[in-house]
């Protein structure tokens, strides 16, 4: 039985129409939401919608009159925005800084912090007036552990401090703000890159005490979670959702994972 955690109220899923973002799209979809999807490339973002039987917005995020006329549109068509997944972001190549551009930087730091900023006042705003709303950040656990990432693993560890530095802002305007990490997540890039031989499955197995990646679809249900009602008293939070891989970061001292029993 499909669960009605929506009851037909507006989500916007930024980011949503490819990866972890179209999985929570379609999960919410299923369970009563009336799913906006936006993203950067139109046609993309419009056969994503259409496939979930959701609606779709072509913006950047990283764009302040951009995103603020995107969110009167959707209001506009569709009533009030009730929840956000700020979910829109760019991935960064490992690397050493020393070969990190400027440019590479600023565009990671635009999108993934300055984009989920913009997205989040712009919608909690909103919220806030009509005292009730919910938003997730999609943040990472590079967020909590030192990785050649940069730019990008700082611009999650703002995103997820964001979170709570806005929970504290919107709360008694009836406004929840949460952070979710995702750890190593089968999307498309993850998959890209091992079949390219840039990443090592078996490693990224071996780190969790699960022993495997994360679907895409478990994100999802966290969030859907979070934003549900169910979740009514949780604020100001980040969940993991990693098949324990920050958890079992230290057990490589200890000779590694243990086996099952």
């Amino acid at each position: 039985m499909t669960r009605d955690e929506g009851r037909g109220r507006v989500v916007l899923v930024t980011g949503g129409a490819s990866g972890i973002g179209f999985a929570t799209a379609s999960l919410l979809a299923r369970r009563g939401w009336r799913v906006v999807i936006g993203d950067l490339d139109a046609g993309r973002t419009a056969g994503a919608a259409a496939e979930i039987g959701a609606s779709s917005i072509a913006f950047d995020v990283a764009d302040e009159h951009a995103t603020e006329a995107a969110m009167e549109r959707i209001e506009a068509a569709h009533g009030p925005v009730e929840a956000l997944f700020a979910n829109a972001g760019v991935i960064q190549p490992g690397s050493n800084p020393e070969e990190l551009s400027m440019s590479e930087f600023d565009r990671v730091i635009a999108v993934n912090l300055r984009g989920v900023y913009l997205s989040c006042v712009t919608a909690g705003k909103r919220m806030a007036r009509r005292g009730r709303g919910g938003i997730v950040i999609t943040g990472s656990v590079t967020a909590s552990r030192a990785a050649p990432l940069h730019a990008y693993a700082p611009s999650k560890a703002a995103a997820v401090h964001m979170a709570a530095c806005l929970a504290v802002e919107w709360g008694r305007s009836g406004v929840r703000v949460n952070a979710i990490s995702p750890g190593y997540v089968a999307t498309p890039p993850v998959r890209a890159a091992i079949e390219r031989g840039l990443r090592d499955p078996q490693l990224l197995r071996d780190a969790a005490p699960l022993g495997r990646l994360v679907e895409p679809e478990e994100i999802g249900a966290g969030v859907a979670f979070l934003l549900s009602d169910d979740a009514s008293a949780i604020t100001g939070i980040n969940l993991p959702v990693d098949a324990g891989w920050l958890a079992g970061a230290t057990m490589t001292t200890y000779g590694g994972m243990r086996p099952a029993r």
